[in-house]
């Protein structure tokens, strides 16, 4: 019998290091997506991540881990032109200065878990911009009821306390047994971390700060 999906509730607080001091803020439901047109990857690239997803990152169903950014960018001029589109995007957000000083990573997936990652990331939003084809996945947010096909060029601005999950598209849930090694369901997604401080992100997420002074005070 396939066992029920484990889907994670988004918690009621946030907090955060703001300088030295310890800080709350609400979690944001909402999700903002759209997609935008970006340059395939040429097939060098494609092979220089399908290369190391299998021999070094050995991803299992469910995991998320980090690609070469550097070595992608060498290869594949064109990423710029990716990310500045996505500039363009976050700018209709006014969020275009944020995203350009913002952290960015390359990571890939093999779906994922229902998750959060507000243990390590509270401070943050994360915005994606994915870069593989259409594999049939969807990105679920149980607690919005959103499910996102994750496209070329499929991007989001999402709070890392929201639970979520990459899954298959006429599935209910992540379950590893959707993932067999024979068949590629990894994607492949630029991903920026927003401090939820800076200008313009909170306003953009509906995030609201000092939500849970009393509890604070007690830790």
């Amino acid at each position: 019998m396939t066992q029920a999906p484990t889907i994670m509730q988004a918690p009621a607080n946030a907090y955060f290091r703001s300088g030295g001091a310890l800080r709350s803020r609400s979690v944001a439901g909402a999700v903002r997506h759209g997609v935008i047109d970006v340059p395939a990857p040429p097939p060098r690239v494609q092979a220089d991540w399908e290369r190391d997803i299998r021999k070094y990152l050995m991803l299992e169903p469910g995991d998320v881990e980090q690609l070469s950014l550097a070595r992608t960018h060498l290869r594949w001029p064109g990423l710029d032109d990716c990310v500045q589109r996505m500039h363009g995007w976050a700018g209709a957000l006014g969020l275009q200065e944020v995203l350009a000083s913002s952290d960015i990573a390359l990571m890939a997936c093999r779906g994922a878990r229902y998750h959060h990652d507000g243990e390590q990331y509270s401070g943050a939003v994360f915005c994606n911009l994915f870069l593989s084809e259409d594999k049939g996945l969807d990105v679920h947010f149980p607690g919005t009821g959103q499910r996102l096909a994750l496209t070329r060029g499929a991007a989001m601005l999402f709070d890392t306390c929201q639970p979520h999950a990459v899954i298959r598209r006429e599935a209910s849930g992540f379950q590893p047994d959707d993932f067999p090694a024979h068949e590629d369901l990894t994607q492949v997604f630029l991903t920026w971390e927003l401090p939820v401080q800076a200008p313009g992100v909170a306003a953009a997420m509906g995030i609201a700060f000092d939500t849970d002074t009393p509890s604070i005070r007690k830790r």
